[in-house]
């Protein structure tokens, strides 16, 4: 076998040549198999034969060298994958992320046994099948779910979606990931919006560009107050021109029905998205919005680039579609249901093609110009 004597012969060195000899044995006959490229079945279970005498008899240092040696073979048996999972240690978890076909039964009781850690590794193979993501998507563990999320080969689907959607708003992490999928609908992690950077939250917004969306229970309220958006615009203006961030959040708690603490991030939120999405939802055109949103926001000089992006999203993204996402902060609707036809998008854009989108020019002759003069004269000047 691999170059050595006949099974019956290492079990004699076994037992006459003591425990230093069995400790040799078996790093040396690991790492010869490991370099064996697809050794015949007879020679499998003549080595897990003598592997499974030998690892019960080595000492604790061998067992762990003979297993990382073991880990690189290519071709494991079931016997043979368990001996490595046993006394790999620290290393466990990189094998079980990457080692090719690795047994369904073994991984199977790994989950059961519920070490997050290891079911996290589980979790990054390429090759879950459906049995297995089952199992894992049954754990309540966030680092579980966020192996999950960042496995590209998962396909989000029927109840995965939904497992998804719900751990998001668990956890920030999980939503960002999730936001940055091509596979997954963005705006299904917009609860979570208020945790997350300001690229992730456009892109909830541009999740809704090109889309119908369900009637907003916001709507009513938004439908009572809508003759006055020029007022609405005008004394956020004033109130941002002065720095009253506080009656600012007073004022849009009363406006959009939100807790006074949300209301707060928005009012304090120098990014403009969460602002710019209670503007559209109230029917703000892009000219008033953008000088509400010029007085609320950090005045550097990448903010023009930033006014440029909400200049296209106001011309972009219906009232109706930001009244739904103020409904889904307020908790009042089933982000799931976007999932049916009628409210899909149109297209489903890639992030390189959102990235175009964005560089594209303002079709608004005056939307454009009034950019432009911010980008010239700088932030503080404009009005």
């Amino acid at each position: 076998m691999i170059g050595f004597q006949p099974y019956e012969t290492f079990q004699l060195l076994v037992e006459t040549g003591g425990i230093d000899r069995a400790n040799t044995l078996l790093v040396a006959a690991c790492d010869a198999f490991a370099h064996r490229k697809r050794p015949p079945q007879s020679e499998i279970e003549q080595f897990e034969a003598l592997a499974g005498r030998l690892f019960r008899t080595t000492t604790p240092e061998a067992q762990k060298k003979s297993a990382e040696a073991l880990a690189k073979a290519d071709t494991l048996s079931p016997a043979m994958q368990r001996l490595v999972i046993e006394h790999l240690g620290d290393d466990l978890p990189g094998f079980l992320s990457t080692a090719g076909n690795l047994d369904e039964e073994t991984l199977i009781e790994l989950i059961e046994a519920g070490d997050t850690a290891l079911c996290a590794a589980i979790a990054a193979r390429h090759d879950l099948d459906t049995l297995i993501l089952s199992r894992l998507f049954q754990m309540n563990s966030r680092r579980v779910y966020r192996a999950l999320a960042a496995n590209p080969s998962i396909v989000p689907h029927g109840a995965l979606v939904a497992a998804f959607a719900r751990a998001a708003q668990m956890d920030h992490e999980i939503a960002r990931l999730l936001a940055n999928r091509d596979d997954f609908d963005t705006a299904l992690v917009a609860p979570a919006f208020f945790d997350l950077p300001e690229p992730e939250r456009l892109l909830i917004i541009h999740a809704f560009e090109a889309r119908k969306t369900p009637e907003a229970p916001i709507k009513k309220t938004i439908e009572q107050i809508s003759v006055a958006t020029k007022d609405l615009t005008r004394a956020l203006m004033k109130l941002y021109t002065e720095n009253r961030r506080p009656e600012v959040t007073r004022l849009l708690s009363q406006i959009t029905g939100l807790d006074e603490i949300r209301c707060g991030q928005i009012a304090h939120d120098i990014s403009g998205a969460a602002l710019f999405v209670v503007l559209r939802a109230f029917s703000c055109t892009a000219y008033d919005g953008l000088k509400v949103l010029i007085h609320a926001t950090s005045h550097d000089k990448e903010r023009s680039q930033a006014l440029s992006e909400f200049a296209k999203l106001f011309q972009d993204i219906s009232p109706d579609a930001m009244a739904y996402l103020l409904s889904a902060w307020r908790g009042e609707v089933d982000l799931l249901d976007l999932g049916k036809p009628e409210y899909r998008r149109v297209t489903d854009y890639s992030r390189r093609s959102q990235a175009a989108a964005r560089a594209t020019t303002i079709s608004d002759p005056a939307i454009a110009r009034a950019v432009a003069t911010i980008r010239q004269n700088g932030i503080r000047q404009a009005s």
